[in-house]
């Protein structure tokens, strides 16, 4: 007779996942008998192809740039940001916060309630700084706008003076467009004006004919 051999490698793997998988099987099924509410349990290790669909306003370099950043602070190496390692990636970008303001941090984008950070939930940061979502007195803006460039290349002045000029820029961009729009919105009622006019004279000429 042949003798089969197993690795003891990713069968073992495979055998203890499927063995969680009863063992939460199990456990559901007697929390449903007795009543009682069942927690959902959490991937713990987002994929990193699933951010690319579901964060499609950034471009997959974006993605991995920001991925780099998330690693370079994740110093423990378990896929997530805790407390520590947000406080010393702040400080590191110059914005050192508090350690309330770092919970709250933590805790505007925490979807899964673990107090900490996961790469996806890094991502929604950079979505709710772009679509103007975050309270304005949140650490997060900071972080957000501090990581889009390199800030051990141009050091920390260099960054805030990149953002300066950055904002400024925004700010006569955004002015022009206003003032744009005033012009648009002006020029729309003169001519509304100069209808309303030749409609009021054609009425008073009608009466004499």
């Amino acid at each position: 007779m042949d003798n089969v051999s197993v690795s003891s490698g990713s069968s073992s793997v495979d055998g203890d996942e499927l063995s969680a998988v009863l063992n939460r099987r199990q456990k559901i099924n007697e929390a449903l008998e007795d009543g009682k509410p069942v927690p959902p349990q959490f991937n713990r290790r987002p994929s990193t192809k699933n951010v690319y669909l579901e964060f499609k306003e950034f471009s997959r370099k974006q993605i991995n740039e920001y991925e780099a950043t998330f690693k370079k602070f994740d110093t423990g190496k378990d896929g997530y940001l805790d407390l520590g390692e947000l406080k010393r990636m702040m400080e590191k970008l110059g914005v050192p916060q508090t350690h309330l303001a770092l919970k709250a941090m933590i805790k505007e984008v925490d979807e899964d309630c673990d107090d900490k950070i996961s790469f996806r939930e890094f991502l929604l940061i950079y979505r709710k700084a772009y679509d103007g979502s975050l309270p304005l007195d949140c650490g997060l803006n900071e972080l957000a706008r501090l990581t889009e460039i390199n800030v051990d290349e141009v050091g920390v002045i260099g960054a805030k003076e990149f953002f300066e000029a950055k904002i400024e820029y925004q700010g006569i961009a955004n002015r022009f467009e206003y003032e744009l729009r005033q012009e648009i919105e002006e020029k729309k009622r003169s001519e509304d004006e100069m209808s309303k006019r030749k409609i009021a004279f054609k009425e008073k000429t009608a009466i004499f004919q």
